[in-house]
């Protein structure tokens, strides 16, 4: 058995080697006919002229259109820019706006304060002089009801001599 293997690895071999012989002329004997050189004749040449003029223009054109778009890439870029400063100004806009309003909402309420705290002052000074003179007339009434006790005193002293004026005294519940 192992002699019918050897057998068919060599043929398999022989094979293999036969093929690659034969693919190695073939590709010689190719190589061969591509190494001859072709004439270059007048036609060629200007065939060769039209296709460098053709490609110079090509060329040209390509670099016009990119000068274009280069050119509206600038465009933008400065569309762009006037539009970053023109958000920039409504942004200073209304932050001014938004201090003014501050501004005039802290003087109003003070100038709106001040006359209140004006009339309080007034009323506070009037309330004082108030009480000064609630206090002035609290000790005339002191004085004036020390006065009439001294009085009524009197006229009971005289009451015990004068019996006329003891019954009008009684009459008037002073007796």
């Amino acid at each position: 058995m192992s002699k019918v293997k050897d057998i068919r690895v060599g043929e398999i071999l022989l094979f293999c080697a036969f093929i690659v012989f034969t693919n190695i002329a073939v590709l010689n004997a190719e190589t061969n006919q591509t190494k001859r050189e072709v004439p270059f004749t007048l036609e060629d040449r200007d065939r060769i002229i039209r296709i460098e003029t053709k490609l110079s223009e090509m060329e040209k054109r390509f670099n016009e259109r990119f000068e274009q778009i280069d050119k509206r890439f600038e465009d933008i870029n400065k569309r762009f820019d006037q539009m970053m400063t023109f958000m920039w100004i409504l942004a200073s806009v209304f932050a001014g706006i938004v201090a003014v309003t501050i501004s005039f909402a802290i003087w109003d309420r003070r100038t709106m304060i001040r006359p209140f705290e004006e009339k309080v002052k007034k009323i506070e000074k009037e309330i004082a002089t108030h009480e000064e003179k609630i206090k002035s007339s609290e000790k005339e009434i002191m004085e004036s009801k020390e006065k009439l006790s001294n009085l009524i005193s009197a006229l009971k002293d005289l009451a015990k001599d004068d019996e006329k004026l003891a019954e009008i005294l009684k009459k008037f519940n002073l007796l």
